[in-house]
């Protein structure tokens, strides 16, 4: 059986020498290169979503592959494809080096320039490791697919256009649709999570930034079981102390609540940091919210452009969210994807105040009555993303909340929200 190869390498010229050479191993099949680390994980995720049988046996990663560091996308790899054996690819064969390419869960070193017996010996003997892991994983029922739970992130154009509002409700419809849900506050400084939900709970994301390897036990110590179900991971209570999260641990803790919740929705807050530059970068799914104004549309167009101009998401890959959306104001979404370029969600979310008034004052919005057309809107939305689990000859309703969304069948077979 030949040998699945995947390089990621992102220079053109290191990628013709590694085709090259990977072309000419005995019984092995070099499939089409990635230039970056998006692109390698979105293409394992797809070949998983078919069958773990579909996936490469070997990736060779390049140490200049961006936007995400070798080590790091090695990690990510390791966490989410563990029958996938990924091989480092460097100019720097250190000991140090090939100890840590080992702890982040690389199966092989090979320094650079590329030699062809020190290649061919390494993809054997990776190719060999991974076909034994799958030969185990088969034996046990269940294959893990390496896919993992839905990450969304939730940012504002600006400060008080209602992204906390938007993450809090679209994590409670996904728990209450039966999915295990996840809502993370990486608002380092100014979260309000805690204060809406009316949680207080010392424990926060700072506790996870400087633990290397977080564990099934680590991840449940850290986090707060809310009454709806829903798993939340706070701010810090000390604003200041949201410098320890850098984008390295939060990347390793995305991996991780990835690993174990169906979804995970983090509010990144309208301020970008390393932290939710990297939250952001790895989301399926990320949200820009913004009201119906000049100021905040113009908000929303500047924060677009800054992510596509550090490479943290193209335009055509984040979705806008309006909020507090009348048929009289002059902002329609139409005119907001046009001058964003972004896509624009077909649910918006009607400016109705008066509705949220008591439960955000109180700090309990999770108690947001089912009748309230502003959580009619979301939680429709989250339909409209996918996040909810609809129940079967119950007429498309989310379970744990009757009567605050259902979903009709159009025409075309696909649901939307009522």
């Amino acid at each position: 059986m030949p040998t699945r190869i995947l390089p990621a390498v992102g220079d053109a010229d290191a990628v013709r020498s590694i085709t090259t050479l990977l072309s000419q191993l005995p019984d092995a099949e070099p499939v089409a290169p990635v230039v970056d680390s998006t692109q390698l994980i979105d293409t394992l995720a797809r070949l998983a979503a078919e069958s773990v049988d579909e996936l490469p046996e070997v990736v060779v990663v390049h140490e200049r592959i961006g936007p995400v560091p070798a080590l790091e996308l090695i990690r990510e790899v390791a966490l989410r494809f563990p029958a996938v054996g990924v091989i480092l690819v460097t100019s720097d064969a250190s000991p140090g080096l090939f100890q840590a390419a080992m702890d982040y869960g690389a199966r092989g070193l090979v320094a650079l320039p590329l030699s062809y017996e020190e290649l061919a010996s390494r993809v054997q003997a990776v190719a060999q490791w991974s076909v034994g892991v799958r030969r185990h994983l088969g034996t046990g029922g269940d294959v893990f697919t390496g896919v993992g739970g839905t990450v969304v992130t939730v940012s504002g154009a600006k400060g008080g256009v209602g992204a906390t509002l938007t993450a809090i409700q679209l994590a409670l419809a996904a728990q209450a649709s039966g999915r295990s849900t996840a809502l993370v506050d990486m608002d380092l400084q100014t979260g309000d999570i805690a204060s809406f939900l009316d949680v207080q709970f010392r424990r926060s994301v700072v506790d996870l930034a400087a633990i290397t390897d977080i564990s099934p036990r680590v991840l449940a110590d850290a986090v707060f079981r809310h009454d709806t179900g829903v798993a939340l991971l706070l701010a810090p209570a000390e604003g200041e102390r949201g410098e320890d999260v850098t984008d390295r641990a939060t990347r390793q803790i995305v991996s991780a609540l990835r690993s174990r919740y169906e979804v995970v929705v983090i509010d990144c807050g309208a301020q970008l940091g390393g932290a939710g530059a990297a939250a952001v970068e790895m989301a399926d799914t990320a949200l820009l919210v913004t009201t119906p104004d000049v100021v905040a549309v113009r908000g929303a167009k500047r924060t677009v452009r800054m992510w596509d101009r550090l490479q943290i998401r193209k335009a055509e890959e984040t979705t806008i969210i309006v909020n507090r959306h009348s048929r009289a104001t002059e902002i329609q979404p139409p005119l907001i994807q046009k001058i964003t370029g972004t896509a624009v969600a077909a649910t918006t979310i009607p400016a109705h105040f008066k509705e949220l008034q008591g439960v955000v004052d109180a700090g309990r919005v999770h108690e947001l009555e089912a009748k309230s057309t502003v959580k009619q809107a979301l939680w429709g939305l989250a339909g409209e993303l996918g996040l909810v689990k609809t129940v079967e000859g119950k007429g498309g309703r989310v379970r744990g909340d009757r009567g605050a969304v259902s979903f009709r069948r159009r025409k075309d077979g696909k649901e939307a929200g009522a």
